[in-house]
C-alpha cells in the first residue's frame, strides 16, 4: 500500500455568500479570497462545514438476466452545512433566505420575507475555501442554492449560541454545473 500523506487533508473552511449570479472568481484566483463588493463573508463557524453529494442511482432490469444490465443518475442532492458561530441579524437574512434589516439608534431589526418566499425565493450562491491536497488551498462553489432546513438557535447559560444552516444546491441551465470544485497546484 502506498499513502501520500501530502494528500492527506485537515483544516477548516472559510464560507462566503453571494446573490445568484454573482461575479464568480476566477479559477487562477483559489489563493485569493473574493471580492468583497460581491461575496459576503460568514464569519465564524463551530464544528466544522460538511459538504455532501448525495446520488441516487436508479437499476435498469430486463427480465431475461438476473444481473443488473445497468444503472443511472436519477438524482443528485448537494449540500453545505455548518453551525455559524456569529448570529448576526444579518447572517439570519441569509440563512432565512431574504428579510428586511432595519436599523436606528440603538437598535437593529429584521423581519423575515414571505410575500415573494412562496413563489419566488431568493436563491444565493455559497462559497467555501478550505484545504486541499499538499496543504494549498480548495475551493467549493455551489453555484444556487436555498437554505432549506430547519435554523436553530439554542441559548444555554453553559453553551454558545449558533445558527445551525444547510445550503442545498439546484440546477442552474444546461451549460451551467450547479457546482464546481477547484484545487490549487502551487
Amino acid at each position: 500500500m502506498s499513502v501520500s500523506t501530502t494528500n492527506l487533508i485537515m483544516g477548516p473552511a472559510t464560507l462566503y455568500i453571494a446573490n445568484f449570479g454573482a461575479t464568480e472568481p476566477a479559477d487562477t484566483d483559489v489563493n485569493t479570497a473574493p471580492a468583497a463588493s460581491a461575496w459576503t463573508d460568514l464569519g465564524g463557524t463551530q464544528d466544522g462545514v460538511k459538504l455532501t453529494v448525495d446520488q441516487t442511482y436508479t437499476d435498469l432490469e430486463v427480465d431475461q438476466i438476473v444481473d443488473t444490465a445497468g444503472s443511472r443518475l436519477t438524482k443528485r442532492v448537494f449540500t453545505i452545512e455548518t453551525s455559524l458561530a456569529e448570529p448576526t441579524l444579518e447572517n439570519l437574512k441569509y440563512i432565512l433566505n431574504d428579510g428586511t434589516p432595519a436599523s436606528g439608534s440603538g437598535y437593529k431589526s429584521f423581519e423575515p420575507t414571505y410575500a415573494s418566499s412562496a413563489t419566488q425565493p431568493t436563491y444565493r450562491a455559497v462559497l467555501l475555501d478550505g484545504y486541499g491536497p499538499n496543504q494549498l488551498r480548495r475551493r467549493f462553489l455551489v453555484r444556487k442554492c436555498l437554505s432549506n432546513d430547519k435554523v436553530e438557535s439554542t441559548y444555554k447559560k453553559d453553551a454558545q449560541t449558533l445558527f445551525t444552516v444547510k445550503w442545498s444546491g439546484f440546477f442552474v441551465t444546461s451549460s451551467i454545473a450547479p457546482f464546481k470544485l477547484i484545487d490549487a497546484t502551487s
